[in-house]
């Protein structure tokens, strides 16, 4: 009796079976076409119609995190949100408990990517006012990779021309990238080309050709 699936959807390759579809070896390679579409026909007959998963419940987050942007004038929470309480708070990797290392990302923790959903609700005021809370932060610290993230979406958002304000602002990211720069023994380190890039797109993009990189 022919299966509510072949009912609606004839095949394509139409082979008999015959009366020796029961002898069909599957662990043997097939001797010639025939053979090999009756091998797919019969495992296609011996896997079942319904396949349900098995899902460990342990695995899976007690908790969520929703993705609730802070209230435009919270600085603190903008720096939680964006950089993460680990790299805020200066947490080492080492505290870190059994939850965080679990496979799903704490958001909370690492902070929120810059999503398109998020950067596109932004206007330029915003944009702008994030910008200026992410460079005070970043001119009394290190460099991280969620603040890379964040300050190339954010110029990235920053339409021209700019804003009297906004000139300030990217003219001291640029100096910080380049007084980080030059602090570095290597140039292999992981954060000079997130550095490179940033004083680019202020230099060249944004026009400050002042605080380009000169050609040797």
């Amino acid at each position: 009796m022919k299966s509510d699936v072949e009912e609606l959807m004839p095949r394509l390759l139409p082979v008999d079976c015959g009366e020796g579809t029961e002898d069909v070896d599957l662990s043997g390679p097939p001797r010639n076409p025939q053979e090999y579409l009756r091998q797919v026909q019969l495992e296609a007959s011996l896997c079942p119609d319904v396949v349900v998963a098995q899902i460990d419940p342990k695995k899976l987050k007690k908790t969520q995190t929703v993705n609730a942007s802070p209230k435009l004038t919270d600085e603190e929470g903008w720096k939680r949100f964006c950089l993460g309480e680990t790299t805020y708070l200066g947490s080492s990797s080492s505290r870190l408990t059994e939850a965080d290392q679990e496979p799903a990302l704490d958001y909370s923790k690492v902070g929120f990517p810059p999503l398109l959903s998020i950067v596109s609700r932004f206007n330029q005021s915003t944009v702008l006012m994030l910008l200026d809370i992410l460079i005070s932060w970043f001119e009394e610290r290190e460099f991280v990779p969620q603040l890379g993230r964040w300050l190339y979406a954010l110029l990235a958002c920053l339409e021209k021309p700019l804003l009297p304000e906004a000139h300030s602002s990217i003219r001291q990211l640029a100096r910080r990238c380049a007084q980080l720069r030059s602090t570095m023994n290597s140039q292999e380190d992981e954060n000079l080309p997130a550095l490179n890039l940033l004083i680019c797109l202020v230099a060249r993009y944004f026009e400050q050709v002042d605080l380009a990189d000169q050609p040797e």
